[in-house]
């Protein structure tokens, strides 16, 4: 009884270390006595022939992987501070494992090392208002560069650009010009409609001359709505002029 129960305790100790239970978004790169096995395994229940085999779990699920701030200097010498977002997964599981060490710090280079030079690439200006023309840009190379590594980068995503003090300040003052620049523009052209419209009135009050009458009787009855205690009566030149005899 003894042999067979070391039998059993045997075997139920190497299942306990042989069987493995991947979720759906995981898969297993397994090496038998060192070489790969052509196929990862997966998902559901596995078995990994302990001790000869050892498997590696790769997760397929999208990795957001958040790219700290880096020191960018544009093309027209602006210093700012950029940091962006890189959304990937892993397409091949067996290159992900074989062809890098660790993917996932491999990545996180590559993307700090192209978001510097993609965006040195641009102006202050496109990097404000071009983000996401920029993040294609930059999302293109690192996919690019990632494809021998099983990874494919789905997006990329520039977060915030960190201006320094001075260039915010110099900025504030441009848009305040800016909008001066507008405000005396569109006062202007306010003044040039007036004009025209003053100047067809004054030729309709020309044509008409009874009209003119009319609007100064028109005059007297808003200024007497007012209530004021002293009210002007403006007295038109050419009665003046028929009052003092000239001609």
């Amino acid at each position: 009884m003894q042999p067979l129960l070391f039998v059993v305790v045997a075997v139920v100790f190497w299942l306990l270390l042989s069987v493995k239970i991947l979720n759906e978004y995981e898969r297993g790169v397994v090496f038998r006595l060192g070489k790969v096995l052509p196929k990862p395994k997966g998902p559901g229940i596995i078995v990994v022939a302990w001790p000869i085999d050892r498997m590696v779990r790769v997760s397929l699920r999208t990795v957001v992987l958040d790219v700290p701030p880096q020191d960018v200097i544009t093309k027209d010498n602006v210093t700012v501070k950029v940091n962006a977002v890189v959304y990937f997964r892993v397409m091949d599981p067996l290159a992900a494992v074989i062809q890098v060490e660790n993917f996932l710090f491999a990545t996180s280079q590559e993307a700090q090392t192209t978001l510097r030079s993609i965006l040195g690439q641009a102006s202050l200006d496109e990097l404000l208002s071009e983000r996401e023309r920029l993040g294609h840009m930059v999302q293109e190379v690192i996919d690019q560069n990632t494809d021998p590594w099983g990874v494919k980068v789905t997006q990329v995503a520039v977060k915030a650009v960190d201006l320094p003090q001075e260039m915010q300040r110099a900025m504030a003052k441009q848009a305040e010009a800016e909008r001066e620049k507008r405000a005396k523009i569109i006062h202007a052209s306010g003044e040039l409609e007036a004009s025209k419209h003053l100047s067809e009135a004054a030729s309709a009050l020309s044509a008409q001359p009874a009209s003119l009458h009319l609007r100064y009787l028109q005059t007297l009855v808003e200024i007497s709505a007012e209530k004021n205690s002293t009210i002007l009566f403006p007295v038109p030149i050419d009665w003046m002029k028929a009052l003092m005899g000239e001609k």
